[in-house]
């Protein structure tokens, strides 16, 4: 029994090691963490199945209760039986693939062993199918109530489906006299051993979980702490400096040998090496960029060819180019270069994906982040400049003056006062407001200022019947109108004329407001809408949030453009896209409905 159990260690330890060989296989690891499908189902089978025709080659022959053969067996003499570690290799198969699995490999080994013949070969081939299902089913027990199958509970039940192998083969062999002598000789060793093998291998696969969870969960703190650390610069958008900051705590915290980030148009920051030709500011110099830009999907190179660096000499030989990406659509992307490409191995593409994936959150928090403050300034602009001490002041005393000379008129003035003021309250506290409700604001605004300055100022209305339901942001014409009246006719004679044309084009609603001023000089003018200027008369305020605003809502779909003149006047056009009903376009709608 001694030396039985000995053998029985050594071809225990063939099955350990096969089992180590397959741990360092990166399929094998993916495969038995990961919910089985059907394909991978069969390679368990295949897999396991031959384990178990490994064991049968590998047994130990015995004839009436003697050790006859330790060697490679390709038969087994009618009389004999074998001694092996069979059940193992099908148990193992069953635990990690569930009864489908274990039934399969159970088939596989059962019918091989059967090939092989011996007086035990029948109840053998049928104990090993019994084993592979009952450890399948036993295994999808334990995870439907949550449990994990330990090394020692393998070990267990490896030990007890040997043991029911035992009573197997006592109830199907013939002469029983012959089985019993067998089951005395092999019982114990074989229940031993096998159990011994069965923890072996379970400690073996738990041991490649537990290092893959452990990697996943360094991975995972180093992607948030890299998060965190580059949040702050986020914030600021994607521009030279802030990527510059995110670039340079990138390449300190992974094994990047550069790292560079990009908008759609140009590269934003290149930190580390090739610096000297891989330029902030400049134009895409790697096809790898254009490309991901384009298609919007990672890309991976591990030649040097497949980066597409117009520089022959470049250092960079290996990359991974992934999108950022904001309201699905791809802003720039995210670049780690690597001079060796071995360093770009599953870990670092993991990283740089999950990266990826927290970087363009962050991005669509960013903005939206800064929309809220937009719609904030907007909110303010309404409500300090709109309706400034100085415009309220000068309004009540024309209506003051108008009490004592035309009662009549001041009365409507009050009305025209009350409305205006309350169209500001309400356009402050909402999204977006009818057509209809903006022009009652503006015609509130005009008949305030008229009073103050009768027929110095006259407004043409063009408004497009059937439109007056249509949503915009509030605050988007009535803005405009002020900006003509208190700029574009200061130290000018004779009337002021701005006309109001509103109408529908090509699916857009159309915003066109244009006045006879004096014009925008032209080195305003290509700033005017994109960034607060900074002069004595304004901000331009006004206009960028009307401009932002529209960028954020419309998700790029809108636009403004300002066209002047000098000494002839100046033109702004807004253009809002609508839907195929002549409203909102349903972008607008999703968005504010909070889906």
């Amino acid at each position: 029994m001694l030396v039985l159990a000995t053998l029985m260690i050594e071809k225990v330890g063939i099955i350990v090691i096969v089992a180590f060989l397959l741990s360092q296989l990166k399929s094998f690891q993916q495969i038995i963490q990961n919910e089985h499908k059907n394909s991978e189902k069969i390679i368990l089978i295949l897999l396991f199945g031959t384990l178990g025709i490994i064991s049968n080659y590998t047994g130990v022959e015995i004839q009436h209760g003697t050790i006859v053969n330790s060697g490679w067996l390709v038969g087994i003499d009618p009389d004999n039986a074998i001694a092996n570690t069979r059940v193992m290799g099908v148990v193992i198969g069953g635990i990690l693939g569930g009864p489908v699995v274990g039934l399969g490999a159970g088939l596989i080994a059962g019918i091989h062993r059967y090939s092989l013949g011996g007086f035990t070969a029948f109840a053998c081939s049928m104990a090993v199918v019994v084993a592979g299902i009952i450890s399948g089913y036993f295994s999808r027990r334990q995870i439907n109530f949550g449990k994990k199958i330990t090394p020692i509970k393998a070990a267990i039940l490896g030990m007890t489906l040997e043991a029911v192998q035992m009573l197997i083969i006592l109830i199907l062999s013939k002469p029983f006299d012959e089985a019993w002598i067998l089951v005395q000789v092999i019982g114990i060793p074989m229940i031993l051993v096998n159990g011994l093998g069965m923890f072996l291998f379970m400690y073996i696969i738990r041991s490649i979980i537990r290092d893959e969870e452990r990697a996943r969960a360094n991975q995972t703190s180093k992607a948030f702490y890299i998060a965190d650390q580059t949040l702050p610069f986020f914030r600021q958008g994607l521009n030279t400096s802030s990527c510059k900051e995110i670039a340079e705590i990138m390449l300190r915290l992974t094994d990047a040998d550069a790292v560079a980030i990009t908008d759609d148009r140009q590269v934003l920051a290149h930190v580390g090496a090739a610096s000297d030709h891989h330029i902030p500011g400049g134009h895409f110099i790697t096809g790898l960029t254009k490309k991901v830009l384009k298609n919007g999907e990672i890309a991976v190179a591990k030649l040097k060819e497949e980066i597409y660096c117009s520089e022959s000499n470049c250092s960079l030989e290996a990359a991974i180019v992934l999108p950022l990406k904001m309201q699905n659509k791809t802003a720039g992307t995210l670049k780690m270069y690597f001079i060796q490409p071995s360093k770009l191995d599953d870990i670092q593409q993991q990283l740089a994906e999950g990266l990826a994936n927290l970087f363009s959150t962050q991005l669509e928090l960013a903005e939206a982040e800064r929309q809220t403050k937009l719609l904030k300034d907007a909110e303010i602009k309404a409500l300090q400049s709109q309706i400034h001490p100085h415009f309220l002041f000068n309004s009540l005393n024309s209506i003051s003056i108008l009490c004592r000379t035309d009662a009549g008129k001041a009365r409507k003035l009050l009305l025209e006062l009350s409305a205006f003021l309350r169209g500001n309250m309400q356009g402050a506290r909402q999204m977006l407001i009818p057509l209809e409700k903006e022009l009652e604001n503006v015609k509130s605004y005009l008949s305030l200022v008229q009073t103050r300055f009768p027929d110095k100022y006259q407004i043409d209305f063009q408004i497009e019947p059937g439109i007056e339901k249509v949503l915009l942001p509030p605050f988007t014409l009535q803005p405009l109108v002020e900006n003509a009246i208190n700029y574009a006719f200061t130290n000018l004679e004779g009337i002021g004329r701005i006309s109001i044309e509103i109408f529908t084009v090509n699916n857009n609603l159309q915003i066109v407001v244009e006045d006879s001023g004096k014009g925008i000089p032209i080195n305003k003018l290509a700033s005017l809408g994109k960034q607060t200027i900074i002069s004595k008369k304004g901000t331009g305020t006004a206009i960028y949030n009307i401009s932002k605003r529209l960028i954020g809502i419309y998700n790029g779909q809108a636009s403004l453009e300002i066209t002047s003149e000098m000494n002839r006047g100046t033109t702004i056009t807004i253009s809002i896209p609508l839907d195929s009903k002549g409203v909102l376009h349903q972008h607008v709608e999703s968005v504010y409905s909070g889906r």
